[in-house]
């Protein structure tokens, strides 16, 4: 354990030792306990919250407090406590009023509006302001997490077996502190000091406090997680034009008058939040909480339900700012026949804050409204509150010049240790701590059912672990069933950390001119190590029965490297190869398509020789990857015309592929290839979470940057070719909040000099020429074969996802949950011209399946048209 955190549990430990427990429990007027209530200190940072049961415990040294007990929708109470020395405990048991929000007397003409949308407006106009009032700060987050079956199915879709892991009750209960630090306009860094996931004393939280950020009501959109689009906040910009406010109340609380508006959506098709209430303070127009729901309307994925709870509370210190204090989230969910539900609650504590305005401006210009509840309010005064403009355009050079200071002097408030693009480190020692702590630390009690869970699996891990244990419940997950001819079959041996696989049915007999009916048996072994390195062998043996050739081979892969990606990988044999390597074309889709439709689009060559593969990531977001290979090259030609179902004027054609560049045709006999090839992707800020199981890459707002250097070396162990290929590419996805998401990429390049290749050895382009599509992000109507360059070539795609923009709006289609989508391919060689693909789609059709229409233009001309189908989630 580093000195530091040594020290600070030392501190801990004497602090507790001279102070106390105040425990209790929390609930309404009928007894009920109040989950996820916030019981803070008065006039500190100190917090917790109520656990599901609506208990809670607090370790205070010793002295008098005040503790503040809060839930939403209840009024606030204050309770005066003394907490002796010795670690003793004290119970104090609390029941919460429903908060008795009194409307206030309105003078009400037909053309007036309810009095919340004055207070909705202000808030909106407020919005910017408070979503950059804190310029920095840092603190101590707690968060438990929890997650169990109500219902288990026997099997999946009546095919694939459920495994004894799977039964009713919690399957994923974990625990974490962490240091949370944030600073404008977005720079969120978190440092992991502890985490415990139950039944395993290895195991790392997925808990990651800084998530929360991305769930700020100050934005005009939030990302729940749960659904491909956003949600409009009740306060974003043009929110009325989404939601309908109702003034149910207001409540003096702490010192401030406190409206309860209740929203609903003006149309449930919007992309909007199904209902709840949202609070706001009077006079500063900034949130106090929320509480609100999405349901099944809200299009969400992989969830039916979805409840967020927010509560907020001035920050330490004279400034006049607010803080988040505690946030719970609540889902339900149903999928495959599992139903169950779980939740995700966070405490934030021990603030320090930074503001970015020393002094909020033009306080004493809005109208004063701080008036007691039961003050009449008329129509015109709510219209004076409307038209009242928060002078934030005119803050004076002085103000705006301290924000500035106060937005860049935030080096106090930052964690340490953490490298630059590194928004999460989990120490290595975090799992490392005993029941003890967290008892001592842990500010939100167990349940009974919590407390449960962590004794019967922690005490019986060892038993879990020990090899009769794995041992029985390999006997059963190793089981064969009907699903695996769909799946692949898996045999695992958990002790020994081994398994090895076989691909699913459709890999394994395949059909092409070439070789007839191809029986292609693999088979994977992996060997796993404790600390997640692994090393695979898979061995092949390749048979085609017309063409009467064997074609053996053995593949493997290294893991070196337990956190970062460092493989070695490497391939020795003979293998059947498409000309295109990247082709679309796969071998089941072309066994498809040559029995039932007498196409057989794949052409295809033998290889001989062998490969060896380094990838390694040598600093944050730089990839490099790097192959040096030697193979001996063999045309082949068809061996049968043996077929399903014979279409009526159409033939197979030669194996030999046509391209426009070499109208003489493609044949190459038989040669020798020595070569390499280096590729880099680069893509700046990249985002990532260090573990001490791994690294996690989450991706930046700036495009990934490729890079590839692929070289023919002739003369040398009689290789046949030589040229140079570079290319360059960029590509990214773009949110674009409610519009959807967009992503494109592009790539251009050409050989340098005069090349000698063969055909394997040109650029080509993924085509496609079926009804089935293994990839939208490439053409779709091309030819796979016919365009294929040994000259410049530019080539670029868009594709553009509505996720329900449209259709959502249109009640029938919106129970189906399809999404809109637009695409868009260009390539452009010297051969080609201009060519250009136009595509329309659904996507989302029976919740996997994607359909598009495309319409391909060369020269400005009309080439074809197409229906393509695939996956798309």
């Amino acid at each position: 354990m580093p000195r530091f955190y040594l020290l600070l549990f030392l501190l801990s430990v004497v602090g507790i030792a001279n102070g106390g427990v105040v425990r209790g429990r929390v609930a309404d007027a009928a007894g009920a306990g109040l989950a996820f209530a916030n019981v803070a200190v008065r006039t500190t940072t100190t917090s917790t919250a109520t656990n599901e049961q609506g208990s809670y415990q607090l370790r205070l040294p010793a002295g008098q407090y005040e503790l503040v007990f809060q839930y939403v929708g209840y009024k606030p109470r204050i309770e005066s406590v003394r907490v002796a020395g010795g670690d003793t405990a004290l119970t104090l048991n609390v029941t919460l009023e429903p908060e008795s929000y009194k409307l206030r007397e309105v003078v009400v003409r037909a053309s007036d509006r309810d009095p919340a949308y004055a207070i909705v407006q202000q808030a909106q106009q407020w919005r910017r302001y408070h979503r950059r009032e804190v310029a920095a700060f840092k603190a101590r987050a707690y968060i438990k997490a929890l997650a169990r079956f109500v219902e288990v199915p026997g099997k999946i879709l009546g095919l694939v077996k459920i495994g004894p892991d799977f039964k009713p009750g919690i399957f994923y209960l974990s625990e974490s502190v962490s240091e949370l630090s944030f600073r404008q306009p977005n720079v969120v860094q978190e440092r992991m000091i502890s985490s415990r996931v139950s039944g395993d004393a290895k195991g790392i939280s997925f808990n990651r406090a800084g998530r929360g950020a991305g769930l700020n009501f100050y934005d005009n959109v939030l990302k729940s997680g749960f659904s491909e689009r956003g949600f409009v906040s009740p306060v974003a910009d043009g929110a009325m034009l989404f939601y309908k406010y109702e003034l149910e109340g207001s409540s003096q609380q702490g010192g401030v008058l406190v409206h309860k508006i209740r929203v609903t959506p003006r149309r449930r098709t919007d992309p909007v939040f199904s209902s709840g209430h949202i609070y706001i303070v009077d006079g500063t127009w900034r949130i106090h909480s929320v509480s609100l729901y999405l349901d099944k309307n809200a299009q969400l994925d992989y969830v039916d339900s979805f409840h967020i709870e927010q509560l907020f509370a001035p920050a330490p210190g004279p400034s006049d700012v607010w803080v988040i204090q505690s946030q719970k989230i609540t889902v339900g969910f149903t999928a495959l026949g599992f139903k169950g539900n779980g939740y995700l609650t966070a405490v934030l504590s021990n603030y320090r804050v930074q503001p970015t305005y020393p002094n909020r401006p033009v306080a004493t210009a809005l109208p004063a409204t701080h008036e007691p509840p039961d003050a009449p309010v008329t129509r015109e005064t709510a219209a004076d509150i409307r038209r009242q403009k928060p002078q934030l355009s005119g803050l004076s050079r002085e103000v705006r010049r301290q924000a500035k200071i106060a937005e860049r002097d935030t080096a106090n408030l930052s964690i340490g240790k953490l490298k630059r693009g590194e928004v999460m480190l989990v120490e290595k020692d975090a799992n490392e701590r005993d029941s003890s702590y967290w008892d001592s630390i842990r500010p939100i009690p167990l349940t009974e059912e919590e407390q449960k869970d962590y004794t019967v699996k922690d005490s019986t891990e060892v038993v879990r672990n020990s090899r009769p244990y794995q041992d029985s419940l390999d006997r059963v997950r190793n089981e064969l069933s009907p699903g695996n001819l769909l799946t692949g079959y898996f045999h695992n041996n958990s002790f020994r950390k081994t398994s090895w696989s076989v691909p699913p049915a459709y890999n394994l007999v395949l059909y092409n001119t070439v070789e007839g009916t191809v029986l292609n048996p693999q088979v994977t072994f992996r060997q796993r190590t404790d600390d997640r390195r692994f090393h695979s062998i898979t061995p092949a043996l390749r048979y085609g029965f017309s063409s009467k050739l064997l074609s053996p081979s053995v593949s493997a892969v290294w893991q070196l490297h337990p956190v970062r990606v460092s493989q070695f990988s490497g391939q020795v044999g003979r293998t059947i190869e498409n000309f295109d390597p990247n082709s679309q074309l796969t071998p089941l889709i072309n066994s498809i398509y040559t029995l039932l439709n007498n196409r057989n689009y794949a052409k295809l060559y033998r290889r001989d020789g062998a490969r060896l593969g380094y990838q390694t990531e040598v600093v944050n977001g730089l990839t490099l990857e790097g192959t040096l290979s030697y193979y001996e090259r063999r045309e082949l030609e068809n061996s049968t015309i043996d077929l399903w179902r014979d279409r009526a004027g159409v033939a197979f054609t030669p194996n030999d592929p046509v391209a426009e560049e070499l109208p003489g045709g493609t044949s190459f006999g038989r040669n020798q290839a020595l070569g390499f090839e280096l590729e880099a992707s680069f893509r700046p800020g990249q985002r990532y979470i260090t573990r001490p199981d791994g690294k996690i890459n989450l991706g930046s707002k700036s495009p990934t940057f490729t890079g590839i250097w692929r070289q023919g070396i002739g003369g040398v162990l009689g290789s046949d070719v030589r040229y140079t290929l570079l290319e360059a590419g960029i590509r990214q996805n773009i949110g674009l909040g409610l519009l959807g998401t967009s992503s494109y990429k592009l790539a251009a390049g050409g050989f340098v000099g005069q090349p000698q290749l063969s055909f394997m050895d040109y650029r080509h382009f993924s085509g496609n020429r079926t009804y089935l599509a293994a990839d939208f992000s490439q053409f779709q109507l091309l030819d796979y074969y016919r365009f294929s360059t040994r000259r410049a070539f530019l080539e670029a795609h868009y594709n553009h996802h509505f996720n329900g923009f449209f259709l959502n709006k249109i009640p029938l289609l919106r129970q189906l949950k399809w999404q809109e989508v637009v695409s868009l391919n260009y390539l452009t060689t010297a051969q080609v011209g201009h060519y250009v693909e136009l595509g329309v789609g659904l996507e989302h059709v029976f919740k996997v399946v994607r359909v598009d229409f495309y319409t391909g233009l060369q020269s400005g001309q009309r080439v074809g048209t197409g229906l393509r189908v695939g996956i798309g989630f």
